[in-house]
């Protein structure tokens, strides 16, 4: 039997509200499938080296007294 036939056979003379209460039911047993079994733990430790090409060709200690400079060129 199709979804259909079974919509057409069973479920199209339902009253509204049990239609309703189906279309929930439904839902929450789809819901509870769809949630992973397990969250994996993540660790900060997998961004590493993540943009690391921004940086390259550029001297840590010369941006450091950069930004110095400037946070003292405010005050």
């Amino acid at each position: 039997m199709t979804v259909e036939q079974l919509y057409q056979k069973d479920i199209k003379s339902l009253p509204v509200a049990e239609q309703l209460e189906l279309i929930s039911l439904i839902s929450r047993k789809l819901s509870r499938q769809s949630e992973p079994k397990e969250k994996k733990q993540r660790s900060l430790l997998e961004l590493e080296g993540l943009g690391s090409e921004i940086w390259e060709g550029i001297d840590a200690q010369k941006y450091v007294d950069d930004l110095r400079d400037e946070w003292n060129q405010r005050l």
